[in-house]
């Protein structure tokens, strides 16, 4: 797919938007677990954001495009707060990240977010208010927008592990209710860990939220860059080259 969606690329930026030597080299970076976004893999972050990213990123000009695995989603965002990483993908806007992030728009995907529980656990689930007075569970450094973070935090008893693959053994051992997982890469984890039959997904989705691509406000590739890559993100998007991108690296996961 890569060839194809790179002469769709190169057809719609415009030649004023190349970045030339003003962004010769962007470093990228995401969730090192989060398929069929975004994984880790020998040292790098590939998957369907990294590839549409840096599919616009050459159409702009950009030389070298550098994919870097920084080993946690929580380092990989301090990478792109501090101006290691140039740019971060699949990540949710909320205001705290807003600071130190310069996010593009339009978003490239909806994320539905989960209530997951233990198989023969019945959890009438509707609503936020319907988690109240029981224990939760979810991975640290996950976001899913300012309103349900707030929410999470106030009224919530939710705790923090280190991934998903923890995050369901609190679940199966009885430390957690439930467990709040983003759908896609909490349906691959349970699927390698054989934990199909052992837990389910609930119906109704916490949130749908919105995955964007965002630049380190440090970054020297922003002023350069920003603008085109939003032109080429809509373009994408609007075409479906975002959605192929997604459903065949939904496709490599599931024949891993």
């Amino acid at each position: 797919m890569r060839i194809p969606f790179l002469t769709v690329l190169a057809l719609v930026v415009p030649a004023a938007a190349l970045a030339g030597p003003d962004c010769p080299e962007l470093v990228v970076t995401g969730h090192p677990y989060y398929p069929p976004v975004a994984w880790s893999s020998g040292g790098k972050i590939v998957g369907a954001a990294p590839e549409l990213v840096a599919g616009i990123a050459g159409a702009l000009g950009v030389g070298k495009v550098t994919s870097r695995d920084f080993g946690t989603w929580e380092k990989a965002q301090a990478a792109a707060r501090s101006g290691e990483a140039d740019l971060i993908f699949g990540i949710y806007r909320n205001a705290e990240r807003m600071e130190t992030l310069d996010y593009v728009d339009p978003p490239f995907m909806v994320d539905p977010v989960s209530v997951v529980v233990r198989a023969g656990v019945t959890l009438p689930f509707t609503q936020w208010s319907d988690l109240k007075g029981k224990k939760g569970v979810t991975s640290a450094g996950e976001s899913y927008g300012d309103q349900f973070d707030n929410y999470m935090a106030r009224e919530l008893a939710v705790a923090r592990v280190p991934g998903i693959e923890k995050a369901f053994a609190a679940l199966l051992d009885g430390t957690a209710d439930y467990a709040i997982v983003a759908f896609y890469p909490g349906r691959d984890a349970a699927r390698k860990q054989g934990l199909t039959g052992k837990v389910v997904f609930l119906p109704k989705t916490v949130v749908n939220a919105d995955m964007f691509v965002a630049f380190s406000k440090k970054s020297r590739c922003l002023p350069a860059l920003k603008a085109g890559f939003a032109k080429a993100l809509k373009d994408a998007v609007d075409g479906g080259k975002a959605n192929a991108l997604l459903e065949a690296a939904t496709d490599a996961v599931a024949d891993h």
